[in-house]
């Protein structure tokens, strides 16, 4: 097998909502878009994120109502001290604060107006000698 591509899925109530929060404030954009659906890519990024609409007939009757809960979109980030403060001067709420993981994970969260939470994440792991 050879895969070509990546993308997650995403069933939200608004599309248009939270499109335009990873439009906005990480960067992505548009690659596809139809009534109920969105695919939204970045160059650096290597996958699509895209949000399908609740209740789409398309999909198979036991996800269509399902909403995209219990995941994590996490992006690894180069500055995270300075996409923080960037997020917070553009007004995006911080639900979860920066907080350091004894493994060397570094982590902020935010939620999309669908309550899709979005992680930026930095890594400090000690290093083996």
């Amino acid at each position: 097998m050879q895969i070509t591509a990546s993308a997650v899925s995403l069933n939200v109530d608004d599309v248009a909502a939270s499109s335009a929060f990873l439009t906005e404030h990480f960067g992505f954009r548009e690659d596809m878009a139809a009534d109920g659906f969105a695919s939204l890519t970045r160059d650096d990024i290597g996958m699509n994120v895209i949000f399908l609409r609740r209740g789409l007939a398309t999909l198979p009757a036991d996800q269509r109502d399902e909403h995209a809960t219990g995941l994590i979109l996490a992006f690894t980030v180069d500055d995270l001290e300075g996409e923080l403060a960037r997020l917070r001067a553009e007004g995006v709420s911080i639900t979860m604060p920066l907080t350091d993981e004894e493994w060397g994970e570094r982590a902020f969260q935010v939620r999309d107006p669908n309550g899709v939470i979005v992680q930026l994440v930095d890594w400090n792991a000690p290093t083996s000698r």
